[in-house]
């Protein structure tokens, strides 16, 4: 079974861009977006995508944020972000439950210039650990999506002159680092826990992404008790479209 996440940055801009091929291609069981920037209804059914059911949460903001799922497997059930009021106008969750596991599906706030919206952001991780970890007690769950967070040193290609920015502040790495040991694998490190210039988002300014001057901020993670159901953990920078690249995982 293969998952994939990608933040297409805008799903209208990136259906011209290959994003129909790349799901023929690919042919992924379930297909998580992020910053979709855009409504179901705005939306044409991208190519290869006619035979999944579909899953939204759009911001009430328009042209901002927003997630979808694309999934062959109708699931048990879904529901709309956190059942947090601060939280649900930006639309940043779908959780979707199958039979042997629970998937959500997340775009995470930016901490924003400055660390203006770092409370904020801090504020919004709590509520989301809280919600994989009680979606945990009932079965073992699946998180993917653009975390906005590189968690290591590691995980971007200039950690020194990014310490207090956006993504990459003690705070949003310790967090971060709360949400995996609240029971959670963070599956591309398990597979490639020593792997460098792993990157799965790119400025675009300066010509980061063909010098792959970029920060891996786009992550599956999985319960502990459900790792060994993950065959393999992938990142996919060959795929253009958008500032990030899909990211990916197969189950066994």
């Amino acid at each position: 079974m293969k998952l994939i996440s990608w933040n297409v940055n805008g799903i209208r801009a990136v259906l011209g861009k290959g994003f129909g091929e790349f799901v023929s291609e690919e042919q992924p069981d379930i297909l998580c977006l992020q910053e979709t920037k855009a409504r179901p209804e705005q939306v044409p059914i991208p190519l290869g995508l006619g035979g999944y059911h579909a899953y939204w949460d759009s911001a009430q903001k328009p042209g901002y944020s927003g997630v979808a799922v694309f999934t062959r497997e109708k699931p048990l059930s879904h529901h709309v972000g956190l059942g947090i009021e601060d939280h649900d106008k930006e639309g940043r969750v779908l959780t979707l439950e199958y039979p042997n596991f629970i998937l959500v599906n997340v775009y995470t706030p930016n901490a924003q210039d400055e660390l203006r919206r770092l409370s904020y952001r801090l504020d919004w991780d709590a509520a989301f650990r809280a919600h994989v970890t009680r979606e945990a007690e009932k079965k073992p769950v699946i998180f993917c999506g653009d975390l906005n967070v590189a968690h290591k040193e590691i995980d971007l290609a200039r950690p020194k002159e990014n310490r207090r920015s956006p993504g990459f502040s003690d705070e949003e790495r310790a967090s971060f680092g709360d949400l995996l040991g609240s029971g959670f694998t963070d599956t591309f490190r398990h597979f490639y826990p020593e792997k460098t210039a792993a990157y799965s988002w790119w400025s675009y300014r300066g010509g980061a992404r063909p010098k792959n001057v970029g920060w891996r901020i786009d992550y599956f993670g999985v319960s502990n008790s459900f790792m060994n159901k993950v065959a393999d953990a992938v990142i996919l920078p060959e795929v253009h479209g958008s500032d990030h690249c899909p990211v990916g995982i197969t189950l066994k």
